[in-house]
Parts: structure tokens; C-alpha cells; sequence
């Protein structure tokens, strides 16, 4: 394959990764609209799990984590970055808009950085801290206009933050981890198995069958959700940055903004001054810490 022709898969790559990372937002609110959230957790881990385990450990022939010391890793990642982080996630979007649930969730690298220097007690640098200023800036610019009608509630910014904070912590713990060269795809799998039975218990108690209508539009939520926006998205990701990482963080900066204009047009969200500039100062706080050469982190299952 000539060097233009690899150049243009790179960037279809890179477009369509946004495009469906951006997307799960918007998928995660027409999926509120028929069914509660756990209820529209529960089928889509179960059957992201299932596809990525079938792939693993029946067509790839990965062996099955045999240690006990693996098991517990494999559990506590799922807690962070699939039971606490995306429970939390799609109650939140309840009272969010999806535009702004993309926005937050694109905020990660930097509190990653900034949970990591306090984590490992390191000084904290003066970029970190104004990143991670204008990230927060820019997300309550934006939320700003939307917190007096039905696209925001304080409630809501609140939970998308605390959610954020748990992806942080389990993006840390596993870059910290010795995953004995097990395949990404069993690692993910099992995981995400883990968070689906962390939020079970919680799914069945709070249980409302007047809530629930299993339409086309929770069926079309759960299968997006599990699928493009999970597992292929995680797999454009992977591949960029085995590629060259530099150049896959990079796509992180238009996450957001694809994020706004996909809600705008799926859901008719509104678009206002007060978005660009809320997003223009997300993208400047995670431009400085792409500057200061972090590594990239895999955003498996970041919504």
C-alpha cells in the first residue's frame, strides 16, 4: 500500500473513530426516551461482553485468565471503568444533553493527568492546573445557557464530573498494572462482564415496568451502543495509536465538537456562543496537555 493511500485509511480512520465516539451520547439519549438507564446498561454490556469474548476466546484462541491475582485486576478495572463510571454516565445523561455529556467525557486526558500527579504524588505542574482551569471554564460556559430549560441541571454536571473522575482513576490503574501480555480484546471483555453484574443488583431494585418501552428506539440504542460506539470505535482508537500515537490524540480535539453537532442534528439541541466558546477552551485545556508529550490512553467503553 503506497504512503497516500495509507495517509487517506489513517484519516477515515480517524473520521469515523470521532464520528462514532461523538455519537454515543446522542444514542445514549434517544435510549432514555424508552427505557430507564440501568435497564439500557444491562443488554448493552451483556452483549458487548458476550461479542468480545466470543472474538477472544473462540476465533482468536486467547487463553482465559487463569490467575487469581488476574481475576482481581480484571474485577477492580471493571468497577472504575464500567460499573461506577459508565452507572454513573447514563444516569447522568438524564439530566444532561448530549452535547454536553460528549464535552465532559472529552475532558479525561486532563483529569487523568491531574488524578495521576496527586495519585503518585508528584508536583503538580503549572500546565496541569491550567488545563485542567480551562476545561472546567469552557464545560460551565457551555452549560451555562442550558441549566435554565430542560438540557442541564446542576445534578446532572455533577455526576458527568464524579463519572469522570472513576474513568481517571481506572485509566490509571490499569496503565499501572502487569497485564501479562493478555489480549485487550479479553481484558475488556471480562470487564465490562464485571461492571454489568456491579450494576445489576441496582437495575433489578429500581426496576419500573410503567418506565420501560422495549421499542425500536431502546433496541437501535443498545445494539449502537454496544457495537459501533463501543467495540469498533475502541478498535479505530487502538489501531491509530499503534500507528502513531501523536497523531491519534489529535483526533481527541474534534471529539467534542463532533459531539455538539451530532446531537444538534440527531436531537435538535441547541447550538449557542455560549457552546463554541465552552468548547473552544476544552480543546485549548487538552492542546496544553497534548503539548506536554502525556501518553495516550485507550477510551475503551468511555460511553
Amino acid at each position: 500500500m503506497g504512503s497516500s493511500s495509507k495517509s487517506l485509511l489513517n484519516f477515515l480512520s480517524g473520521i469515523t473513530f470521532v464520528i462514532l465516539w461523538a455519537s454515543a451520547s446522542s444514542a445514549t439519549k434517544i435510549g432514555l426516551h424508552s427505557v430507564q438507564p440501568l435497564v439500557l446498561s444491562i443488554p448493552r454490556f451483556i452483549l458487548a461482553s458476550a461479542l468480545m469474548l466470543v472474538i477472544a476466546h473462540f476465533f482468536m484462541k486467547q487463553p482465559m485468565p487463569h490467575k487469581k491475582s488476574a481475576w482481581k485486576k480484571i474485577a477492580i478495572y471493571g468497577f472504575f471503568n464500567v460499573g461506577l463510571y459508565l452507572g454513573l454516565y447514563v444516569v447522568a445523561m438524564q439530566e444532561v444533553s448530549a452535547g454536553l455529556g460528549a464535552l465532559f467525557i472529552a475532558i479525561n486526558p486532563v483529569l487523568i493527568l491531574l488524578i495521576s500527579s496527586i495519585w503518585f504524588r508528584q508536583p503538580l505542574r503549572l500546565a496541569t492546573v491550567l488545563s485542567f482551569a480551562l476545561c472546567m471554564v469552557g464545560m460551565l460556559i457551555a452549560a451555562y445557557p442550558l441549566l435554565g430549560g430542560s438540557h442541564a441541571s446542576v445534578l446532572g454536571l455533577c455526576l458527568l464530573l464524579l463519572c469522570n473522575v472513576s474513568y481517571s482513576a481506572g485509566a490509571i490503574y490499569f496503565s499501572k498494572q502487569n497485564w501479562e501480555q493478555m489480549h485487550i480484546l479479553t481484558i475488556n471483555g471480562w470487564q465490562t462482564l464485571f461492571g454489568c453484574l456491579y450494576l445489576l443488583p441496582f437495575a433489578i431494585y429500581f426496576y419500573n415496568s410503567e418506565a420501560n418501552t422495549f421499542d425500536f428506539g431502546f433496541l437501535g440504542a443498545v445494539v449502537w451502543l454496544a457495537i459501533p460506539a463501543s467495540i469498533i470505535a475502541s478498535l479505530l482508537w487502538m489501531s491509530l495509536l499503534r500507528k502513531n500515537p501523536t497523531k491519534a490524540s489529535a483526533w481527541l480535539f474534534l471529539c467534542p465538537v463532533a459531539g455538539f453537532t451530532i446531537a444538534s442534528i440527531i436531537m435538535k439541541e441547541p447550538l449557542t456562543w455560549y457552546t463554541l466558546a465552552g468548547v473552544v477552551l476544552v480543546i485549548i485545556g487538552l492542546y496544553i496537555v497534548q503539548q506536554m508529550k502525556t501518553p495516550a490512553l485507550t477510551p475503551a467503553n468511555n460511553n
